[in-house]
């Protein structure tokens, strides 16, 4: 077990919000050109190439508990889906509205929390869920109007990647992070090659392997690079600072998305998205406030004492 260092896991967790728009404007730039699941073959085949050697030469993690193979594998279907999800959104929508639509996530956790796990949620965190729920909504409405129901991608990403960051914390303070990270690639490359090959001999559009040409190759090397670092500081920041610690951070995502959008794609939200990314930050930042001073407030109540 790691003592939390809140610090070094914000520092992380601001390295994660650099990194992964950068890997998302890669994956926009090829999407449509290189077949979705080749897409995911080579974002966690080059992810176990680079660490899995790294995790043998300092002796390896090969005796897992039942508990942490069952939670690793659930957390890598959980990464390959979620990853799935957003590469298709950004075939169709601009970077910053896909990446801000699926900043629904921490209001999913919410409910996650009120209606799956029964924990006391109070008003003003459900109102300001209802806010946020509004702000996404006036993001997705003018991609919904112009591409139809992939403008609807993000929200998934947001329901997996809820379920991602829990199932990471369960394992983030048993198992380092570079072996979780080589496991999970080598799983996942495991699980989508046999895909692929048969994918390619049933002709599948999206799931099929065909030959990259020059920038393509070197584009698909960036995914697998920029992909592995991200995750990589993301899974270390969550094993030195608790989520709700780390949530605020997040949301620089969305600002870092909307300039590399720019700079790569010249897309800007429009008014509407805009003012929705607002509302929807304001109410996730509301709540992440509200979530912290109830957890201070527990600390600091006294134990009862029998009488």
């Amino acid at each position: 077990m790691t003592a939390d260092r809140p610090l070094l896991g914000i520092l992380l967790m601001l390295c994660f919000c650099l990194l992964a728009p950068m890997g998302d404007a890669v994956a926009k730039l090829l999407s449509g050109h290189i077949p979705l699941g080749q897409l995911l073959l080579v974002r966690f085949t080059v992810q176990a190439a680079i660490l899995m050697p790294l995790v043998i030469r300092q002796g390896g993690i090969w005796r897992m508990s039942p508990r942490l193979v069952w939670l690793t594998t659930l957390r890598t279907l959980l990464h390959m889906a979620g990853i799935a999800f957003m590469f298709s959104a950004l075939k169709y929508l601009p970077l910053a509205d896909a990446v801000a639509i699926a900043f629904v996530m921490p209001f999913i956790m919410l409910m996650l929390g009120r209606f799956v796990l029964k924990e006391e949620v109070g008003f003003r965190r459900l109102a300001a869920c209802a806010v946020g729920f509004a702000g996404t909504l006036l993001v997705i409405q003018p991609s919904f109007a112009s591409v139809g129901w992939p403008a609807l991608l993000p929200l998934g990403v947001a329901v997996i990647f809820a379920l991602f960051m829990l199932v990471t914390r369960q394992l983030a303070k048993d198992i380092e992070p570079v072996a979780l990270q080589a496991v999970s690639g080598v799983i996942a490359t495991g699980m989508m090659l046999p895909v692929l090959l048969a994918g390619t001999l049933l002709n599948l559009s999206d799931l099929h392997l065909q030959l990259p040409n020059g920038p393509q190759w070197a584009l698909l090397a960036a995914i697998g690079l920029l992909g592995t670092a991200a995750h990589l500081v993301m899974t270390w920041s969550l094993r030195f600072a608790p989520a709700s610690t780390l949530a605020p951070m997040q949301y620089l995502e969305i600002p870092v998305a909307t300039l590399v959008g720019w700079i790569v794609f010249h897309d800007l939200p429009n008014a509407e998205a805009s003012l929705g990314i607002c509302i929807t930050i304001a109410a996730g930042l509301y709540i992440v406030a509200r979530e912290n001073a109830m957890a201070r407030a527990a600390r600091r109540k006294p134990l009862k004492t029998p009488a």
